[in-house]
């Protein structure tokens, strides 16, 4: 069945892949994007299909669409610590706005509704690897609370929307994600470490770098985010996505500067503040209901993310006006 799409978020790193999927899937697709930290690149190759449409908003304003609309991804919203931290109120405003904003559209149009949650409401785990049933270390009066307690207080309002209005909901608790399409400049600790090394500079980690991430392919993630909005679970609960593999900061470091070849050195910094020293999921529950693991190796997917930095690299942003 042909569906209209909506993806919220829709011009970023993972929003523009899902909308190209989308697309190629015979779906209409409906793109919203405040352009706070979605480009206009990476959606540029989809302007011209007939079933593409972009809409510049911000979602902690209420919107209308036009027509029906079967499935809502709820995507909007800063990722990197060093962007949700630029406005942390707005930040704060696009989590819970931006969801209460899917939700009410998702109630008016009978539509089903992804919440894109993050590991981050666990905070500094005190248990690995994280399962769903634990209820996190957050520190709520700190620099990370905006993005934090944003998104948890959005999973709040996906029960409340479900078993108040029988909205039809699913939530992703999501874990570090790489790839192409990321923004070299996001902050993100993968963008950092590729456009330091590509560009032949010191390669910065903060604390010990003894500090774990667990990296999930974009495409790997992509699979089990479009799977569980396909699920049909009548006691839906947030699901961990992630890869469970983990490694060290530093570790992550010393491949990128392998595989680049740049001879980048590595040098330390100060961590900063709530800085999480553990980060690993639990997906049994992903496993279980949607018969999914992540299938990309960490080094593979560092040299297709690196290759893509090449690219960008070599190629000026070029937007036309006419794409805006």
């Amino acid at each position: 069945m042909r569906k209209t799409v909506l993806v919220t978020g829709g011009a970023g790193f993972l929003g523009s892949q899902l909308c190209a999927r989308k697309l190629e899937q015979g779906h209409t697709v409906i793109c919203l994007d405040n352009l706070q930290t979605g480009r206009m690149r990476n959606i540029t190759p989809l302007m011209s299909h007939s079933r593409f449409r972009f809409v510049e908003h911000d979602v902690v304003r209420p919107y209308q669409i036009a027509g029906p609309v079967h499935q809502i991804f709820n995507l909007a919203c800063p990722a990197s610590p060093p962007k949700y931290q630029l406005d942390p109120i707005h930040t704060f405003k696009t989590s819970v706005m931006g969801a209460m904003n899917a939700l009410e559209l998702a109630r008016e149009k009978s539509a089903k509704v992804f919440q894109a949650s993050t590991s981050e409401i666990y905070g500094d785990p005190e248990i690995s690897p994280q399962p769903e049933c634990y209820r996190g270390s957050v520190n709520t009066f700190g620099p990370r609370a905006c993005y934090d307690e944003g998104k948890r207080a959005a999973e709040t309002l996906f029960y409340d929307y479900h078993h108040r209005y029988g909205v039809q909901i699913s939530i992703a608790r999501i874990f570090n994600t790489y790839g192409p399409f990321m923004d070299p400049q996001d902050g993100r600790v993968v963008s950092n470490f590729i456009n330091q090394a590509l560009r032949g500079e010191d390669i910065t980690v903060y604390g010990s770098g003894a500090q774990t991430r667990s990296f999930c392919y974009a495409d790997d993630l992509l699979d089990a985010i479009e799977a569980l909005m396909e699920l049909n679970d009548p006691s839906p609960a947030p699901v961990n996505l992630g890869n469970p593999g983990e490694f060290t900061v530093l570790e992550l470091a010393e491949k990128v500067c392998r595989l680049t070849g740049t001879g980048s050195q590595v040098v330390f910094r100060d961590l900063p503040q709530d800085d999480p020293q553990q980060r690993k999921p639990d997906i049994s529950t992903a496993a279980a209901k949607l018969g999914w693991t992540p299938k990309v190796l960490l080094e593979d997917g560092l040299q297709m993310t690196i290759r893509h930095f090449q690219t960008e690299m070599a190629e000026p942003d070029q937007i036309s006006a006419a794409a805006r």
